[in-house]
């Protein structure tokens, strides 16, 4: 188990398209939404992922992260026991610095959200300036954590 650490951002344009390296579909749905915990289903491409992940921190920049890859077949059975609502997104996978930044492009509901997220190796990282294209920071905001979408 280790613990996460990211900071969200929103995006303001489009412009991180032509920064990315990658893209990838997701398709994800959690089993369960607790805020003392939640558990995830993940579909990324032809791979797929149970993770747990624990409360937030106050001030929502870490918690404790548990994942493992499963069988893809055994993760489209459970997508079919998941709470509501599936969420299907693109990421796109930016480099920047020593970083790397992961940009959602939500799908269907959430169509027009587009969220940064940097993972960081600890809370005292001091970021260099962000790209022109990433906007208001929402660490922390429960309203964008995907679990909410």
């Amino acid at each position: 188990m280790h613990k996460e650490i990211e900071r969200k951002f929103l995006v303001i344009s489009s412009a991180y398209k032509k920064e990315a390296n990658r893209k990838t579909t997701i398709i994800q749905a959690f089993l369960n939404k607790d805020p003392e915990r939640t558990v995830r289903i993940r579909i990324r491409g032809d791979k797929a992922w149970i993770t747990v992940k624990g409360k937030s921190t106050d001030e929502g920049l870490s918690r404790l992260e548990w994942e493992k890859e499963i069988p893809l077949n055994e993760a489209e059975q459970l997508l079919k026991l998941c709470l509501p609502t599936t969420i299907h997104k693109n990421r796109y996978e930016v480099p920047f610095g020593d970083f790397l930044i992961e940009v959602d492009e939500f799908k269907n509901e959430n169509k027009g959200l587009v969220i940064a997220e940097i993972e960081l190796p600890n809370s005292n990282v001091k970021l260099p300036p962000l790209p022109q294209w990433m906007g208001k920071e929402v660490t922390g905001n429960v309203a964008y954590y995907n679990s909410q979408l």
